[in-house]
């Protein structure tokens, strides 16, 4: 009998009862319950998680900051709470920690008390960083405080990036103040260069009127030389006519009685002596013109001056943009003016004070002189003319007593304005140098302030001035300069999708392990009767790879239509499958026909070790070496890596790969059969009274 009627014998014998129906059924359904509700189970646990109570405390107080009111706490609490991340409870502390405890909660985020005051100190001088408290027990649950970490890992990015920015903006902030402030002073300084440069105009004409001044003090000094000169001949001439005409007067009134012979005696005398008096009270009265018209012109140039000076100090001492070293001497300089322009002053005010006196003088000096010119003239008649001449002579010497006390203190004054002309022209002198000291000191300065100016508009230009828009998006950068552009070629939808290479062919090994507890892995009939080894193990083989195939379909229909795995490429998927039956079914059936009932065990045991090597969940690289050791070796190691490249695409090598092993495994595994069977025709002691039955 041929081999398909072999299988076709073994699967028709479910047929005979109910019994034997309901166990094909659920050796069909069996693996789809076992896979289907498995990866059901998992196929979105983390689209779930807001179905987990976690409690949320927030005991923040808030800070300031530059005048702004912080509230990181609140505004962390108001974000989560809204979003879906976990079923947030705002809770207080106490609570939180006894509902993690007592399983309530499976984990509690405390923002602490200082939060946003730490969060505020990164502009301060003393910055600290804020912490968020995570509490977890893993009693409760161990995976969803792995899970926590990675989200409260997002939180405290969202929460760091958020404080970056609002420290960063203060600095792109402080960036435009200093620009502004910058520019100001730019301006500022623009407006000293300015006023420096007309204070360098101001001190060259100071030091060029001063060597105006000098000249002029000079001339002063040598008139009032000159004129003190002559007063002190005034004064002596003066003194010698008011004693000559004394000594006329007490000789005229003396000898009146006498005096007509003595003027026919003396009338030439007379004559000569009254012309001298004429021609020295002409002289005077020139010498006090000269007095009254250079008096008053010497106060107003000394005057001039001296307010020049103070101006000047004024300007550059008493309220300077910049201090000026020359004002100490610049302040002797106009201390010195001044006093020159008191003794100037003096002396015009003595010449103003004396303005009456000195007019008695010159009309009394006038009155002398033509008195005297007309004695004079009249002298040759003197005689005739007596009484009239002693009249006169005692005008003319109480006039010439008046002269001569006017031309004393003339000459007094004089004497006191010579010396202070000296003075001035001494000071005028040492302002004209520290002028033009002082000139040249201002040519520096307005050097100095210009370069100043051109530093300050270099530096405004270099500061950056960030408007909004741009202080936005560099404090954006710079809050979080790294960002992750990842790409994933061939990304499996969810949990479930990544998983179901994992669980498919977990759920086909059991469909064949199964399958062989009500098929029997060699046709008995066929050993009983004498068939070739090959046909024999075919016969055990056809009907679990058909039942497979039943289960197969069945899986993956459930899967794709009642769970939602979306597959790539979904044909090749089923029909990699069906070989992955076909290889399962071969090594299950070999297991149990040369083992016998410890090959159940066996099965078993083959299993845990493709599960555990196989990489289904974690890479098989963190896995203990032993389980690196025989990952090459066990066909599921191929399958699941097959399977996610059917599944969630990418190239077809890995697949392609797994055909041939699962094909070599398939021949190996029916060979070892046929093997079995062929040792099963023959009868021993064992098999007669095996030691274990199942």
């Amino acid at each position: 009998m041929r081999s398909p009627r072999l299988a076709a014998l073994e699967l028709r014998r479910f047929g005979r009862g109910k019994l034997p129906r309901a166990a094909l059924v659920a050796l069909l359904v069996l693996p789809l319950l076992y896979g289907a509700l498995y990866l059901w189970s998992f196929w979105d646990p983390y689209g779930r998680l807001d179905r987990i109570p976690v409690a949320l405390v927030n005991d923040d107080k808030g800070a300031t900051a530059d005048g702004k009111k912080i509230t990181a706490g609140a505004d962390i609490t108001k974000g989560l709470l809204d979003s879906d991340t976990f079923e947030w409870h705002e809770v207080s502390a106490a609570d939180a920690r006894a509902g993690v405890e007592d399983g309530t909660y499976y984990l509690s985020l405390t923002v602490p008390t200082d939060f946003s005051a730490r969060i505020a100190s990164s502009a301060g001088d003393s910055p600290e960083t804020g912490a968020l408290q995570v509490r977890t027990n893993d009693a409760n649950n161990y995976i969803v405080g792995q899970i926590s970490r990675t989200v409260f890992s997002e939180v405290r990015q969202a929460a760091s990036t958020k404080a970056s920015r609002s420290f960063l903006d203060q600095i792109f902030i402080s960036f435009s103040d200093i620009h502004g402030a910058t520019v100001k002073a730019a301006k500022g300084a623009d407006k000293l260069e300015t006023g420096t440069v007309k204070a360098e105009k101001g001190s060259k004409d100071l030091a060029d009127g001063l060597t105006d001044a000098k000249s002029g003090s000079g001339k002063l000094s040598k008139g009032l030389k000159k004129l003190d000169k002559g007063a002190g001949d005034l004064q002596d001439g003066s003194a010698q006519v008011a004693e000559g005409t004394q000594t006329l007067a007490d000789k005229v009134n003396g000898v009146a009685d006498k005096v007509g012979p003595f003027l026919k005696d003396n009338e030439k005398t007379i004559g000569d002596t009254a012309q001298l008096v004429a021609d020295s009270a002409g002289a005077i009265r020139d010498n006090l013109d000269t007095l009254v018209k250079t008096a008053p012109v010497a106060a107003k140039g000394a005057r001039t001056a001296s307010d020049t000076l103070n101006d000047v100090y004024k300007a550059r001492c008493e309220d300077p943009v910049l201090p000026d070293g020359a004002c100490a001497d610049l302040k002797k300089a106009k201390d010195a003016a001044a006093d020159v322009a008191t003794i100037a002053d003096d002396l015009n005010t003595l010449v103003d004070d004396q303005d009456g006196d000195l007019k008695k003088l010159d009309k009394n000096l006038a009155t002398l002189q033509k008195q005297a010119q007309s004695l004079a003239d009249r002298a040759p008649n003197l005689s005739e003319d007596l009484d009239d001449a002693v009249s006169k002579i005692n005008k003319l010497n109480e006039g010439a007593g008046k002269v001569a006390a006017g031309a004393k203190t003339l000459h007094t004054g004089l004497g006191t304005a010579k010396t202070g002309a000296g003075d001035l022209d001494e000071g005028v002198g040492k302002l004209k140098t520290g002028a033009q000291d002082l000139n040249g000191g201002m040519f520096k300065l307005v050097d100095g302030t210009g370069k100043l100016s051109d530093g300050l508009h270099d530096g405004a230009g270099q500061i950056p001035d960030y408007g909004k828009a741009d202080r936005d998006e560099r404090t954006g950068v710079m809050a979080d300069p790294v960002q992750l552009v990842s790409r994933d070629l061939h990304q499996a939808p969810n949990y479930g999708t990544g998983f179901a290479p994992y669980f498919i062919p977990l759920s086909l090994w059991v469909g064949a392990m199964v399958a062989y507890m009500l098929v029997a892995p060699m046709n008995r009939r066929a050993l009983a009767a004498g068939a070739p080894a090959w046909r024999i193990a075919l016969a055990g083989w056809l009907p679990v790879v058909a039942v497979g195939v039943l289960q197969t379909v069945a899986l993956m229909s459930v899967l794709h239509w009642a769970i939602g795995l979306q597959m790539v490429r979904a044909a090749g998927t089923v029909g990699f499958l069906f070989l992955v039956t076909a290889c399962f079914a071969a090594i299950v059936q070999w297991l149990n026909a040369r083992f016998g009932a410890a090959g159940r065990i066996l099965v078993l045991a083959f299993l845990m070790l493709q599960l555990t090597s196989a990489g289904g969940t974690y890479p098989v690289q963190t896995s203990p070496g032993f389980f690196n050791a025989i990952h090459p070796f066990l066909p599921m190691s191929y399958v699941v890596e097959a399977l996610r490249r059917l599944i969630t695409g990418g190239g077809l090598g890995p697949v392609w790969h797994a055909c041939v092993v699962l094909v070599a495994f398939t021949a190996g595994a029916l060979a070892l059969t046929a093997l079995s069977a062929r040792r099963r025709q023959v009868w021993t002691l064992d098999r007669l009274h095996p030691e274990l039955s199942l």
